[in-house]
């Protein structure tokens, strides 16, 4: 049998075109204190407290690249639109531009080897291939799970992430040592980075004996914010045992679903059915995502229609990657009915690939390579997705510049948006919650 790539297995793109409202380039106001939208869903969280009674003034910035400077006021963590009181602190721009902060709305920080010594991959066949090509790398780590997702997420941080949905995986081969090293990572980057917890279960819920148990207590110790599945027909082979599970395990303990899924053909479509059916069926409105989604593309436009309104109506969101141009989630079609997309990471420097840097901006640039575009208002939407959809996924205000909003920005030099997306500059200042939290590629 021909190797597959990981690319081959773990390929899908997001379609940019009429993707609504996009990032303006040219709104001052917006930055200065005009009042703003208010289309989130769900409240910012407090980043652990850090900012609360503090007063900062980020002065002479241009937000979203705004051809007039301003000073950008921030009090307890959130853009002002009042006079800055006495005694703030001042962070001097130099004229940078201020872009919101990037939100991964799919990562596997347990498995990552960032940081460490090169692996020298092997070929491989399959998922299952590659589970057990985890589990060697895992035997062969000396740095726990909780150091090297450390090293990942803080490195993330410096390149603009303000918030991430974090997979780690869940099965006997590892027990729960993912969750508690990725949850120890979070504790540590609280201050910097809002973290959603997502109990994986890579090696199949089914197919591998123990792994329900381990799912169970993941879901009871409140280390997670999700339960996950994986390809129940195509891997698991037990597509409604799996699915009542997960759901089930929702349901009992108040935590949502995150389930991958693959297929590229009516499997795929008969699962989302059955996500679909088994959502509204537990009133789980609103808590439930399906990573990659590789059969959507495939679908026709009435097919597709149908799914869409479906998956709006009970607000199940969507993840995807950008590693080629083959499979490309249709967006504009899926906001039409009010589907949430977002934008991820997926594996970085792991036993699937060696590729993966963790930098969001770095994949709103891929986003628009495989997508073809040019115009700046695609390249605005590119951003747009990796700032503004993985929030939506993951319930978090949006972070632009509007009175009230998050605080969570990043400081770069250049011209606008759509030069950002293409030349990729570093980022010079990475604030969270109004907070400094990293400085020319280093945390602070």
């Amino acid at each position: 049998m021909t190797p597959l790539s990981r690319r081959g297995i773990i390929a899908g793109a997001a379609a940019l075109a009429g993707t609504g409202a996009a990032l303006s380039s040219g709104t001052a106001n917006a930055a200065a204190g005009a009042r703003g939208s208010d289309d989130c869903h769900g409240d910012h969280g407090d980043h652990g407290g850090h900012g609360r009674g503090k007063a900062v003034v980020f002065r002479d910035v241009r937000p979203l690249g705004a051809r007039t400077p301003v000073d950008l006021t921030v009090v307890d963590g959130k853009i002002s639109d009042r006079p800055a009181p006495k005694g703030a602190e001042v962070v001097e721009g130099g004229g940078r531009v201020a872009l919101p902060s990037l939100v991964d709305a799919h990562i596997h920080p347990d498995k990552t080897t960032w940081g460490g010594s090169w692996v020298t991959r092997k070929p491989a066949s399959g998922i299952a291939d590659y589970c057990a090509q985890d589990v060697e790398l895992f035997k062969s780590q000396r740095r726990p799970v909780g150091e090297r997702a450390y090293g990942l997420m803080a490195h993330a941080v410096t390149r603009g992430t303000r918030a991430m949905r974090a997979h780690a995986d869940v099965a006997p081969a590892y027990d729960l040592a993912g969750l508690e090293g990725v949850a120890h990572a979070r504790d540590r980057l609280r201050h910097a980075l809002d973290v959603q917890i997502v109990a994986f279960p890579q090696h199949g819920v089914v197919r591998a004996p123990g792994t329900a148990e381990l799912l169970e207590e993941a879901a009871r110790s409140g280390l997670v914010d999700f339960v996950g599945g994986i390809d129940p027909i195509s891997f698991d082979h037990a597509m409604d045992e799996q699915l009542d599970l997960v759901f089930g395990l929702a349901d009992r303990h108040g935590v949502g679903v995150d389930i991958h899924l693959h297929d590229r053909d009516e499997k795929g479509t008969k699962v989302l059915r059955s996500i679909i059916d088994r959502t509204r069926a537990l009133s789980l409105r609103g808590k439930v995502t399906v990573s990659h989604v590789f059969c959507l593309p495939n679908l026709s436009d009435g097919e597709l229609g149908k799914m869409a309104a479906d998956l709006g109506d009970l607000d199940i969101s969507l993840t995807t990657v950008a590693p080629n141009e083959s499979l490309v989630l249709p967006i504009a079609k899926l906001r039409e009915h009010g589907v949430r997309v977002g934008l991820g990471s997926d594996g970085v420097r792991d036993a699937w690939s060696p590729f993966g840097n963790a930098d969001m901006l770095h994949r709103t640039h891929i986003l628009g390579w495989v997508t073809d575009v040019r115009l700046d208002e695609e390249l605005t939407d590119c951003y747009r997705v990796g700032a503004h959809g993985g929030a939506d996924v993951m319930g978090l205000r949006h972070a632009d510049f509007t009175p009230g909003a998050p605080a969570d920005f990043i400081l770069v030099r250049g011209e606008n948006v759509p030069q950002a997306v293409v030349d990729m500059p570093q980022r010079d200042f990475v604030v969270h919650g109004g907070r400094v939290v990293a400085r020319d590629g280093e945390l602070v």
